[in-house]
């Protein structure tokens, strides 16, 4: 009988082993060159594909050696311009010729080119995925029901990770190293398996690398030159965890059932996410929902009732493109990590999906800021309403987003109102984090609170603020801001000092001269250098100076010296005489502060701030005097208390 394979029958590795079982022994196979030269094509890629097909070949030589098959090699190499066009079928065409030449029946494993040879009236012999239980994997022998993770590399002895998520730890399981020989011959088996099994994916197949999927299994197979040696990393679960055997459960449920179907799941690498996401993927099926998935690599445990989708066309733009026909309830986003995965998620999540998300990160902040940097932060808390970090497979954290206009915590005053979105933990509903726009660049400043500051013990006073010489000033009760209070010489608070050396430090890169900082609260300071020297530690587009506040999580003025000492001159002549003078009418009270003109000033009542006011053209600050402000303005200055007003 005289046969000819086609390259996917080499690749898949099955002819060998049907000729073992006697199936086809004592034939003729024929191969073709352009079989040949496309095994020999795909192995110059570094693609593991061609290195197991040309394998199978060798295989087959050491058949024919012991008589056990005739092997003849037949037909012409094909041509650079026919290599070219193999992705159109011009190489499967050379190889259907080369069976109607010697009327040999032709073997495929590609299932359109078995249509397309038995429309040229071939006699075909389809080999489909097997679909029946096989023997273990070769690589299969390394793992127990402790592994998690198997390391094999050439001349160097096998290791794994072993324990739990909360618990692992790497240990040597054979003293023996393994050789590249032993590893081929592993590759080859997993390769084979992949091509053969219905449950089995090649999903990434470049230049010296190949991961696959099999079940549960994600192996990645690595080689020169992309590697320094051989490689074989195989990784599993080994828990099956439902959504109900987490701690905070049930405020994951209720989120996902109501108005916040955008969520993120924040972790380091190793830290439980996936099969976080891969319970909400099934709690979500199990509530009658329509659910699917985005991942590159495939490797979610979901029920078959859930569709796993990968890159359409190298691209997860496309395939977003294809799920808003489908239309389903939710999507599991898995990994992101290219800025076109923060885009399309942030596409799918406005358009009205619900959208569950997978991203790396050791802490929030860092969530935050890979998608701070590639998305509009006014629109984020439209994106993300959740937030859930995982630590070691446990819920650690839960928080909120919301987005408000207000004046970020470390801002000195009113003159920076901004939009900006806020980070709430969800159980103690204090704010963790403000995320805004400075000078160009967003920001994420983490929030101190009250109770982890060492203050001076104030009063609630009111507040006003008066943009313009006709608006009335509005009362606010509040506890003034730390940088808002007038400070002794001298004085500063616990850990100020070290701030002061970190800044220092960070500033120090960019200037030779002397770098004067001023705490003016725990998360704000003022920093002081050469005129020169400020256009560089500013950066372009504020980038220099944005680097050190996400950094060092303080925010920072930069300002030129000479302004540090015209301030002060100015402040040392206007405390002249024992503060400022007030005028009252009938209808308005009247602050006269003509050195100040045109500024923005904090009012203070000797120490104690009162409010941030504009002072017009004419160097005066006016309030209704029925106003509330105005009344306790007189009320002080009636007490013989010092009126003293500071630029902003």
């Amino acid at each position: 009988m005289k046969m000819v394979p086609d390259t996917s029958v080499l690749i898949d590795g099955r002819i060998t082993s049907m000729i073992k079982t006697g199936d086809y022994k004592g034939s003729t196979i024929i191969i073709p060159e352009a079989v040949v030269a496309e095994l020999e094509s795909q192995a110059n890629q570094g693609k593991e594909i061609g290195f197991s097909g040309l394998n199978e070949l060798q295989s087959l030589c050491r058949l024919a050696e012991e008589k056990v098959i005739e092997l003849k090699f037949s037909g012409e190499r094909p041509t650079l311009e026919q290599v070219k066009l193999a992705s159109g079928g011009e190489i499967d065409a050379m190889i259907r010729q080369i069976a109607i030449e010697n009327a040999a029946q032709f073997i495929t494993s590609d299932s359109v080119q078995a249509e397309v040879a038995r429309a040229k009236g071939l006699n075909v012999t389809y080999l489909k995925p097997q679909i029946t239980d096989f023997v273990p994997l070769g690589i299969d022998q390394f793992f127990d029901e402790r592994t998690i993770a198997i390391y094999l590399k050439e001349r160097v002895c096998p290791v794994a990770k072993k324990g739990t998520i909360s618990a692992m730890k790497l240990v040597q399981i054979r003293d023996q190293p393994t050789t590249e020989y032993e590893l081929r011959a592993l590759a080859q088996e997993i390769l084979e398996r992949a091509k053969r099994s219905s449950d089995g994916f090649i999903e990434v197949e470049k230049r010296g690398i190949t991961v696959v999927q099999i079940g549960s299994m994600r192996i990645a197979i690595a080689r020169r030159p992309f590697s320094d040696g051989m490689e074989i990393t195989a990784v599993r679960p080994i828990v099956d965890v439902t959504l109900a055997d987490y701690s905070k459960a049930d405020v994951i449920k209720k989120r996902l059932s109501g108005e916040k179907r955008g969520m993120i799941i924040a972790g380091a690498p190793g830290s439980g996410k996936t099969t976080l996401a891969q319970s909400v993927a099934t709690y979500l099926y199990d509530s009658g929902f329509v659910v699917k998935t985005m991942e590159a690599p495939r490797e979610l445990q979901v029920p078959d009732q859930i569709t796993q989708y990968t890159m359409l066309d190298g691209s997860m733009q496309n395939t977003a493109d294809i799920l808003m026909l489908i239309r389903p309830d939710f999507v599991i986003f898995d990994e992101l990590r290219k800025n076109e995965d923060f885009r399309t998620f942030a596409d799918m999540r406005l358009a009205g999906m619900g959208m569950v998300g997978v991203v790396h990160a050791t802490d929030v902040r860092d969530a935050l800021q890979r998608f701070s940097d590639r998305v509009d932060y006014g629109v984020l808390s439209q994106i993300i309403n959740t937030i859930i970090f995982v630590k070691e497979g446990i819920i650690t954290k839960i928080y909120d987003v919301g987005f408000t206009i207000k004046v970020p915590e470390g801002m000195a005053n009113e003159m920076h109102i901004r939009p900006v979105t806020t980070v709430t933990e969800y159980e103690s509903q204090e704010l963790a984090f403000n995320v805004f726009r400075y000078d160009g660049e967003t920001i994420i400043i983490p929030v101190t609170h009250a109770a982890e500051q060492v203050d001076m013990p104030v009063k609630p006073v009111l507040r006003a603020i008066s943009s313009s010489p006709l608006a009335q000033a509005v009362p606010q009760s509040r506890t003034p801001a730390p940088e808002m209070m007038p400070r002794e010489e001298g004085e500063k608070r616990p850990g100020c000092k070290l701030s002061e050396k970190e800044i220092q430090r960070e500033i120090g890169r960019y200037t030779d001269g002397e770098v004067d900082v001023q705490m003016i609260s725990d998360t704000k300071a003022v920093v002081y250098i050469d005129d020169k020297d400020v256009p560089a530690a500013i950066g372009k587009g504020g980038k220099n100076i944005s680097a050190i506040v996400n950094k060092i999580g303080i925010g920072i003025d930069i300002k030129p010296r000479n302004e540090q000492e015209r301030q002060k001159k100015d402040e040392d002549e206007f405390n002249l005489g024992g503060g400022v003078k007030i005028h009252i009418d009938k209808k308005q009270l009247t602050i006269v502060a003509p050195e100040h003109n045109g500024k923005i000033v904090d009012v203070f009542a000797g120490k104690e701030y009162l409010f941030t006011a504009t002072v017009n053209e004419n160097g005066e600050i006016h309030l209704a005097k029925s106003s509330s402000i105005a009344q306790e303005m007189i009320r002080r200055y009636t007490a013989e208390e010092i009126i003293k007003l500071r630029p902003v």
